[in-house]
């Protein structure tokens, strides 16, 4: 007996694989960064009135900076905690994902997106309101400079002054010093002096040179002899140099305080993140063994 055979298609079902449900949701993915921010904001103003009312001037119990700054810094790691993991959590339930995997990336990614956001609004809000006012500054003083450059030869001409004149007052006030120091009134040969010291502290013949114009003008303003304005001089550059090379030497050690300080910061922001993460990852996969009980 022949066996017939039906030559039509085969039944959708059996010819083509079913569709892979999708194992990531975006949209659950921005619920959660809502209220990740959503939670921590609203812990931050709480936090900021507790420290508010820890301050009392009038009977002087208001912590100390250190304290202060420790007390926000744990305050701010548990805000932290508890908004990541509920943006996790509510990621994850969102999304409806079954496999703890898909949970966990979920977490990690709501975490990623909140950080870069929060990094975003600083970096865009602040500095473009920092910038936003200099450069405003700039351009009310660069006004400014152009309409009064522009209105001075005009107010000497309505005052019957001649412009040439103006500008020969305006070198007189610009002026140097006369070049015989027994000229010089006392607040020209400060300034003398003033003006020669860089060249002094940088030795060579510049430094020689400018040592003996400021021994001049000592010998010449104290009425003393040459050798006893020397003395004076040197024994005022070896305090300069003294007083320099302390200078150097503090300015270094706080460089390398602040540079450990800059380092330790660094360190301690990174493990706040890290367990930020953590934190975000824990409560999405908390959310999927709720859905698998």
């Amino acid at each position: 007996m022949a066996t017939k055979i039906n030559p039509g298609l085969a039944p959708v079902d059996g010819a083509y694989p079913g569709k892979t449900p999708t194992r990531f949701s975006w949209g659950a993915i921005f619920a959660g960064v809502v209220i990740a921010i959503a939670v921590q904001l609203v812990l931050g103003i709480l936090g900021a009135g507790i420290g508010l009312t820890m301050v009392d001037p009038v009977e002087g119990t208001t912590p100390g900076a250190a304290g202060f700054g420790i007390g926000a810094g744990i305050f701010w790691l548990i805000t932290t905690i508890l908004a990541l993991g509920a943006g996790g959590y509510a990621a994850s339930r969102v999304a409806g994902v079954h496999e703890r995997f898909d949970a966990l990336v979920h977490g990690l990614v709501v975490w990623g997106v909140t950080l870069i956001l929060t990094l975003y609004l600083l970096t865009t809000a602040v500095g473009g309101i920092i910038g936003g006012a200099f450069r405003t500054v700039g351009a009310v003083a660069s006004a400014a400079g152009t309409t009064v450059g522009a209105a001075a030869p005009k107010a000497a001409s309505i005052a019957g002054i001649d412009e040439s004149d103006v500008r020969s007052e305006a070198a007189a006030y610009l002026s140097d010093a006369p070049n015989d120091p027994a000229l010089m009134t006392p607040e020209q040969a400060q300034k003398e002096i003033a003006r020669e010291l860089p060249a002094l502290a940088g030795g060579g013949a510049d430094g020689q040179q400018a040592e003996s114009r400021i021994v001049d003008i000592v010998a010449a303003q104290r009425k003393i002899s040459r050798p006893e304005a020397q003395a004076q001089v040197t024994r005022a550059k070896q305090q300069f140099v003294q007083t320099k090379n302390e200078t150097v030497a503090t300015a270094k050690s706080v460089t390398d305080k602040a540079a450990g300080a800059a380092a330790g910061t660094s360190f301690i922001i990174v493990l706040a993140l890290l367990i930020g993460a953590a934190a975000a990852g824990f409560g999405a996969t908390a959310a999927t063994r709720r859905r698998l009980r």
